[in-house]
């Protein structure tokens, strides 16, 4: 699985950047995606059964609809994330905004950064340049 991350500044164009590529993607292959979230926190609403679920202590919790699934996982380890995207076959893991993991990226704007493979990139540069990305390899 080619993780291929995307970093930059707030309000630097990161997510439309992830919306652009993602379709692309997948015309060749299957993808997921990976948001850091900074400071912003995932609402679990109150007291509906997910939420109860994970508030009793659940590692993992899934809650599925007519339309999809949502899955919660407790803790922060975007490399276990990593590992189930990667045991789920993925092709592609887009990921947004890990800076200080190490991850070979795509910068946007003026933010310094190793394992840069590209800067400011449009879109057709980016899809071009995805085998150039790291292999994920899985820990487990």
């Amino acid at each position: 699985m080619r993780v291929i991350n995307i970093i930059g500044h707030s309000n630097s164009g990161k997510t439309t950047l992830v919306t652009k590529l993602v379709p692309l993607l997948a015309n060749v292959g299957t993808v997921c995606t990976i948001k850091h979230m900074g400071h912003h926190i995932w609402e679990l609403p109150p007291g509906k059964d997910t939420t109860v679920h994970f508030e009793a202590g659940a590692s993992c919790g899934a809650g599925i609809d007519a339309e999809k699934t949502v899955l919660t996982l407790r803790g922060t380890d975007v490399y276990l994330v990593l590992d189930f995207y990667a045991w789920m076959g993925y092709e592609y893991a887009v990921v947004e905004g890990f800076k200080e993991e190490g991850f070979s990226c795509a910068v946007l704007g003026d933010l310094a950064a190793d394992n840069c493979i590209l800067t400011d990139p449009t879109v057709e540069e980016l899809f071009a340049a995805r085998d150039l990305f790291d292999e994920y390899v899985p820990r487990r």
